[in-house]
């Protein structure tokens, strides 16, 4: 299997003691930083940071040849970028200040526990990270183009924000920290984290799960597997999907509805990287980026007491949202000749000639289900097409019966019938708080739904709420 090596640039170790690079590389590696390279003589760095891009160095303060305030002094004046770690004794602290002042990123005591220095090292590779990100979004701002532009062939899309996502994708596509996927049931949520994946270059694989409905235990043994014996019929080990997607992407579709207990384990592999098999006491490490998805609104997944603001928080530090159909209605063309194509494709048919009604028809219509909706729609219609024309009749039912349903809030109302005026006209103020309460019944008391509905932020409602509260109190 393919290991990817994080970070993508090395961690460079400098100390003239052997055995000190030696010990010190195996602690990285246990920790899941594999990409580096030791110099026991600092006389080489010099050489080695002209031919090497180098992600972070780590290097001692008394050295011969070439000391550890020389070496600021070169990195800082050379190579601005690479963030610099002092490891100094406990006598030498008062100078490993100073060395901080000079530019050194941070400074630690060299001990026998390395636990404090394998931190600062990661913390100093996420530190660079985000500077990169920033410089490329801030760049990608005033450039249209696409990078990999076939990256995303599997998106059919002409709309605006997509783009946008594209391009943030690819920008932040080499990050190894996770990234938070939300959007409606239907809009592509796994196509997209597909593409976050291809974008990256990790040579490993993107392992898809859908982790909804699933209980702590099947939660714990498909992601993390078991030991031979830890339970009743596990005759055999088995390695976990985690395993699998070792040096790729790990894609948990639908994290909404994770237990508790789900939650306090996924959000120790996501902070800590490690895990540990069913029956297992051995801690286990994993390269695997993790990309989450779900169908809620954050907003409301961060409030809600069933999910853990912690982990939401490490799950959102990328964070992209995919718009709904309806708000990217200029796709539905190039869909429905992607979907007729496709079908036809697979089931070795000629393709049937589009009638001019079907865009107008789709065009009036709020697609609850997405893009997946559509997809559905259009197979069916081909299925039932019997001459050169497509046959649109049962998805005309779909969309007329769907669309009848008065109940339903989300579909389109002709604008004379959205609101029923009586013999007296309510003021302007009575209007606005009767059309708040009413959408606030209708979102069950949430917020962020009724927001939505109004087309007004969430802050914005919540003022809103809050003044008609104070004045009803006045009265």
């Amino acid at each position: 299997m393919n290991k990817t090596l994080f970070p993508k640039n090395p961690v460079l170790l400098v100390d003239d003691e052997e055995t000190w690079t030696r010990s010190f590389s195996l602690a990285l590696k246990s920790a899941g930083i594999n990409n580096i390279l030791c110099c026991n003589d600092s006389r080489e760095v010099e050489s080695i940071l002209e031919t090497t891009e180098v992600e972070v160095i780590a290097a001692d303060l008394a050295m011969p040849h070439v000391s550890g305030e020389d070496l600021i002094r070169l990195v800082t004046s050379k190579h601005a970028d690479i963030p610099i770690l002092v490891i100094t004794g406990m006598s030498q602290v008062e100078t490993a200040v100073q060395c901080v002042k000079l530019g050194a990123f941070d400074f630690f005591v060299k001990t026998y526990d390395k636990s404090s220095l394998v931190s600062g090292i990661r913390h100093a590779i996420q530190i660079r990270e985000l500077k990169r990100e920033n410089t490329t979004l801030r760049s990608r701002f005033f450039d249209d183009r696409l990078e990999l532009p076939e990256i995303f062939e599997n998106i059919v899309t002409a709309n605006a924000a997509m783009r946008s996502i594209f391009k943030y994708i690819e920008a932040i596509a080499e990050s190894s920290q996770p990234v938070l996927i939300t959007g409606e049931s239907g809009v592509g949520k796994e196509l997209v984290a597909s593409a976050v994946h291809k974008a990256s270059g990790r040579a490993g694989e993107f392992v898809p799960v859908n982790v909804a409905g699933l209980d702590d235990n099947i939660f714990a043994d498909t992601l993390f597997g078991h030991k031979k014996g830890a339970f009743t019929g596990a005759d055999k080990a088995r390695p976990g999907l985690v395993v699998n997607a070792a040096g790729g992407t790990l894609f948990l579709d639908e994290i909404g509805d994770l237990a508790h207990a789900s939650q306090l384990k996924l959000l120790r592999l996501v902070q800590e990287r490690e895990y540990m098999a069913i029956g297992s006491d051995l801690t286990r490490k994993t390269d695997a980026r993790i990309i989450a998805a779900t169908n809620i609104d954050p907003e409301e997944l961060n409030e809600s007491d069933k999910f853990r603001s912690d982990l939401y928080y490490r799950l959102k530090a990328h964070h992209i949202h995919i718009p709904p159909l309806r708000e990217r209605r200029e796709d539905l063309p190039l869909l429905v000749d992607h979907f007729i194509n496709e079908y036809c494709k697979a089931e070795k048919r000629s393709r049937p000639d589009v009638p001019a009604e079907l865009i107008n028809l789709l065009m009036g219509y709020n697609f609850p289900g997405n893009v997946r909706e559509l997809q559905f729609l259009i197979m069916d219609a081909v299925s039932c097409t019997e001459g050169k024309s497509l046959n649109i009749e049962r998805l005309q039912r779909h969309i007329g019966k769907v669309s009848s349903v008065a109940a339903d809030p989300s579909q389109p109302v002709p604008a004379g019938q959205k609101i029923a005026f009586g013999a007296v006209l309510p003021t302007l103020k009575e209007a606005c708080e009767e059309l708040t309460l009413e959408a606030m019944r209708r979102a069950d008391n949430s917020q962020s739904v009724a927001a939505e509905s109004l087309g007004i932020s969430r802050q914005a409602l919540n003022k809103r709420l809050n003044n008609m509260k104070r004045e009803n109190n006045d009265n």
